[in-house]
């Protein structure tokens, strides 16, 4: 009897810490957002200086590159890898919403900006999520901790044999 309630005490700790895996993922859809949205701030004040002077972005791009001021050649890099970065961080977010609530679990696992993970665990809050793809991870983490508990004690369990009780060992 004992083993069946600390197997289900550890199932619902197992139940609250997966749901926090949904919520994770949201808090980091919210930061990846807020990178996009803050990268295409940056490239579009570029692009205004860019057309101030009558260039394209690419045109001003190469043209900082090509300077011989190190200072310049540094920031034509810059804007060469948050254009890339940019670009990256789009396709993740396409994939996040094109995987559908159960499929943003996967995605994130495999293909999360180190960045961007960083900055949502660090300032992880965990919450009570409410949407079937929290209760499902919840569900899926009890049935996996008590699964566990229950597997690692059965080697403990007293076993009936002809009415005595017996140890198993």
């Amino acid at each position: 009897m004992l083993s069946r309630t600390l197997a289900f005490a550890i199932g619902l700790l197992g139940a609250v810490a997966g749901s926090q895996i949904p919520e994770f993922g949201q808090q980091y859809r919210q930061r990846l957002g807020g990178a996009i949205d803050e990268l295409q701030g940056a490239l579009s004040r570029f692009d205004a200086d860019a057309r101030a002077v009558q260039l394209a972005r690419p045109d001003a791009i190469a043209r900082l590159q090509g300077n011989p001021d190190s200072l310049a050649q540094a920031r034509g890099k810059d804007l060469a890898f948050t254009e890339q970065r940019l670009a990256a961080l789009e396709r993740q977010r396409e994939r996040m919403r094109d995987a559908g609530p159960f499929g943003r679990v996967a995605v994130l696992a495999r293909d999360s900006d180190t960045l961007v993970m960083r900055g949502a665990f660090q300032a992880f809050e965990p919450a009570v999520p409410v949407t079937l793809e929290g209760a499902v991870a919840a569900g899926l983490g009890f049935l996996a901790a008590y699964g566990v508990i229950r597997l690692a004690a059965t080697p403990f369990r007293r076993r009936r044999w002809g009415g005595k009780v017996m140890l198993s060992a």
